[in-house]
């Protein structure tokens, strides 16, 4: 990190401003480069910027905030101008041709705040995730994690957990050499009332339905009428809908949100018995693989004929000679509209019961595995009666939340988080 770096921080030109942020121990040599002199600290103000043959590049604004009490916890300027291609790329030009100065790579804002302390792994992670949420329910999610709901409670367990490891230290270290050590009194209920908080978070609803949506796949035998309700669904002609049987080959999905709820809804191949027809198959194929995959399933075919826990849907309730159900979850026409509204209602109740609550941190697969881990590390040194093994199950469960929040973490998993953040960020 020995380089200064540079971004442009705001939205794609043409804009009405332009902030490019720069970072690193050349950050103010840089700013100064351009305007003449440094502004006085966390003062905005107007400066004329030039280029190093001395035109004009833009008036703007500037910012000089000296480290390490910033957002990369190092030296960072800002540059306030006009949001116009030429005015960027001028600007950019120059910095770039200064020594020691460099266009920064996606993520690698962020990455210094975390490498110099400023932010932990968990509050990256929901970094990235505000960075792409898309519903309000994402946002708020993302949110709570950014601003370190989760790390605080870590920091918490892992507190309640060192204590607990001392215990067993001591217990170790002042055992007479005749005598075996034993465990301290009390703390096989500390340590399961740890696990315990544990298993809670571990039972919450996990954050891939929350980014991925709520995944509903429609499903049934050729002409049930699933591309016509998959149409009104996603209010869009996404998918052919026709009489002909088997017009749909291939899964389709679409993602959408119902009243700030993400979804993400799959058409689907009609299931039935086809030998015939190579292309078909692959589809049956598809389809079916796409039912074990699903949140919920509506099922437009026979009544009973569907998957465990599929709502039974009586699709075509206009249509003459249409088959109908004994006791269907919903009567609809995808025609006239009819049960349409109580269908999607009934589908928002379903998708919130199965997603955090607004605001409440939902675990990713990472965090979700290394809390797991904690867990079963939690749950053998509760019933274990041998003091070293005691004491290596907690080692075990601090090396787990160590890594949760980046106090351990390899290169690979670190450039896999930062590359999903945007130049500048």
């Amino acid at each position: 990190m020995s380089d200064t770096i540079f971004a442009l921080s705001s939205g794609a030109p043409p804009a009405a401003i332009a902030v490019i942020r720069i970072s690193g121990p050349a950050a103010g040599k840089a700013l100064a480069a351009l305007c003449g002199k440094l502004p006085a600290p966390r003062r905005a103000a107007h400066r004329t910027l030039r280029d190093p043959a001395g035109d004009v590049l833009d008036d703007a604004l500037v910012l000089w905030l000296p480290g390490p009490g910033t957002a990369t916890g190092e030296d960072v300027a800002e540059v306030h101008g006009h949001g116009g291609r030429a005015v960027i790329a001028g600007i950019e030009a120059a910095l770039g041709a200064m020594s020691g100065v460099r266009r920064a790579e996606p993520g690698e804002f962020t990455r210094r705040a975390f490498a110099n302390g400023r932010i932990d792994l968990a509050e990256a992670e929901g970094l990235a995730d505000l960075l792409e949420a898309e519903t309000e329910l994402q946002r708020k999610n993302a949110q709570a994690l950014a601003s370190g709901a989760l790390s605080r409670q870590v920091g918490d367990w892992r507190e309640r957990l060192l204590a607990a490891s001392a215990q067993i230290e001591a217990a170790l270290d002042f055992s007479d050499e005749d005598d075996v050590a034993v465990v301290p009194a009390g703390l096989a209920g500390e340590i399961a009332a740890l696990a315990g908080e544990i298993g809670q978070w571990l039972a919450r609803p996990r954050a891939e339905v929350l980014r991925e949506g709520f995944r509903v796949v429609l499903a049934g035998p050729p002409n049930a009428g699933k591309s016509t309700l998959f149409n009104v669904l996603v209010e869009s002609e996404a998918a052919i809908a026709t009489p002909i049987p088997g017009t749909t080959r291939d899964i389709l999905t679409r993602p959408i949100a119902l009243a700030g709820v993400p979804f993400t809804f799959v058409d689907t191949a009609g299931l039935h018995e086809s030998r015939s027809d190579p292309i078909e198959v692959i589809g049956i194929a598809r389809a079916r693989a796409a039912l074990s995959e699903a949140d919920l399933v509506l099922w437009l075919g026979s009544e009973a004929d569907g998957p465990a826990g599929a709502w039974e849907i009586e699709a075509q309730c206009d249509r003459n000679g249409a088959p109908h159900k004994a006791s269907p979850r919903h009567r609809l026409s995808a025609v006239s509209g009819e049960g349409l509204e109580a269908l999607r209602d009934d589908l928002m109740r379903a998708a919130r019961g199965a997603m955090p609550k607004p605001g409440e941190v939902a675990l990713n697969a990472r965090q979700h595995a290394l809390l797991f881990r904690t867990h079963e590390a939690l749950m053998d040194a509760k019933t274990s009666g041998d003091v070293l093994l005691v004491a290596e199950d907690l080692r075990a469960a601090r090396a787990a939340f160590d890594s949760l929040i980046g106090r351990s973490a390899t290169e690979d998993m670190l450039d896999s988080l930062f590359g999903r953040f945007c130049i500048g960020k």
